[in-house]
């Protein structure tokens, strides 16, 4: 397809190259302008339909709607501004430099200014960051007939239409009516008589992540957005939540992987901005596992006079990693989505502890196999290194499961306790106990 629109450009046939691209879908569009030559961008982005443009120009990445609004004339600007959606167009404003971004607010109409303005106040992560001012709004007086024409007549700008909301005199939200129920009712039916009133919905300030969860939960295509005084000023779509479930993932795995998360794709950020993101979390890991390397200097004469012992440290050590990053990931992500609490700390515990138990004690057994019939170490060695893998389990399920729900109780965002932290700590703690059974049992 690439090729095709390459040759389709040099031979200047634009009648059918328009033909072609009009016939691929918005977000297949921006994924090939993107693969294209940036000095082809706007020859073809001209060429497309006007409602076709926007849509593309939504999905396209940052850069390339500054190159073309850098690009645009005055009238191509306002056209395209035109037919963004408010949220859309909020979201544009957030990525682009000082100097577009005034240039997409002079060449914007009044009314889009200001709810550009309103929305851009609220905190980022907040539900009225990401909502829509373009919603159909009914009243309770209205005749379904009635709905129906201020549908027809307003619903053209709106995001959806399927679903519509009652408001009162002072808009605030009464209840809501969808489509179907509208076309099943009477034509002199109210709206108040076909509306719902038990109405699920966000605050403005309400955390985005949270508002993602109640579209999960419930399965909406849309949530409704009240203010502090309860008027309704907005209404989120599951498109932008689509977008907050992304990039609330790939923050959580950033954390997860001891990254400080970043807005950019990882292709076109920096190296020093790559440095800056992975440097911390590595000299913060780094200076920690000085506690593993003090560690083992106070059992180095202990070392000297079992060797042996050395040979074990690193799957002690693994094995304990590993089993307190299983529980970390798994609590991590109960949190994520709102199935664990703080207080379901000793559920989990109790549960972890059992867990623990099994997986230490059947890992014992065949480490103690191996160690006697396979590598042939003496009883009491391969019984020290047993019993540590039992203990250095269970601590690490223990600490694994209760680090994350600690750290979102007091404030942090638990996935910053995930395998790098976890591994620290049990590294540090695997050594202690190794150690001191050995001593116990060895006499050394």
């Amino acid at each position: 397809m690439e090729e095709q629109i390459l040759k389709l450009l040099e031979e200047k046939s634009f009648r059918e190259l328009r033909e072609t691209l009009n016939e691929i879908e918005p977000a297949d569009l921006a994924i090939l302008f993107e693969e294209l030559p940036k000095e082809r961008l706007g020859i073809l982005f001209r060429l497309l339909a006007k409602e076709l443009a926007a849509e593309v120009f939504v999905e396209l990445s940052s850069d390339a709607q500054e190159l073309l609004i850098v690009g645009f004339s005055d009238n191509e600007l306002e056209e395209v501004l035109e037919e963004l959606y408010v949220d859309d167009t909020v979201d544009i404003i957030e990525e682009m430099p000082a100097n577009v971004v005034k240039r997409i607010l002079k060449h914007s109409e009044a009314d889009m200014r200001q709810w550009i303005n309103n929305i851009l106040k609220y905190p980022k992560d907040s539900a009225g960051s990401i909502m829509t001012v373009e919603y159909v709004d009914l009243k309770e007086n209205m005749t379904v007939e009635d709905a129906f024409l201020h549908i027809r007549r307003t619903g053209v700008d709106k995001e959806t239409v399927y679903t519509c909301y009652v408001t009162d005199s002072n808009r605030k939200l009464v209840g809501l009516v969808s489509v179907k129920d509208l076309l099943l009712a009477d034509y002199s039916c109210t709206i108040e008589e076909v509306m719902e009133t038990n109405v699920i919905f966000a605050n403005t300030l309400e955390d985005k992540e949270d508002v993602s969860r109640q579209f999960t939960k419930y399965d909406f295509l849309a949530l409704p957005v009240v203010d502090q005084e309860g008027r309704l000023v907005g209404i989120i779509t599951v498109d932008d939540v689509l977008d907050v479930l992304e990039e609330e993932n790939t923050e959580d795995i950033e954390k997860m992987a001891a990254i400080v998360p970043s807005d950019k794709p990882y292709l076109k950020t920096g190296v020093i901005e790559t440095w800056k993101q992975r440097f911390p979390w590595l000299f913060f890991l780094m200076i920690s596992a000085t506690f593993t390397s003090a560690i083992i200097n106070r059992y180095n004469a202990a070392l000297d006079g079992m060797t042996v012992l050395t040979a074990f440290i690193p799957m002690l050590m693994g094995s304990g990693g590993n089993a307190g990053g299983q529980s970390s990931v798994t609590i991590i992500r109960g949190i994520s989505l709102g199935e664990i609490e703080f207080s379901d700390m000793f559920r989990v515990i109790w549960k972890e502890l059992r867990v623990a138990c099994l997986c230490g004690i059947t890992l014992a057994i065949a480490n103690f196999a191996k160690l006697i019939f396979l590598e042939h170490i003496s009883v009491p060695v391969a019984l020290v290194v047993s019993l540590t893998l039992v203990v250095t389990i269970f601590c690490a399920k223990i600490v694994g499961c209760s680090l994350p729900m600690v750290a979102k109780k007091i404030g942090f965002d638990p996935a910053v306790m995930a395998s790098p932290f976890i591994t620290t700590v049990i590294d540090a703690l695997s050594l202690v106990i190794y150690f001191n059974i050995a001593v116990w049992i060895l006499g050394i």
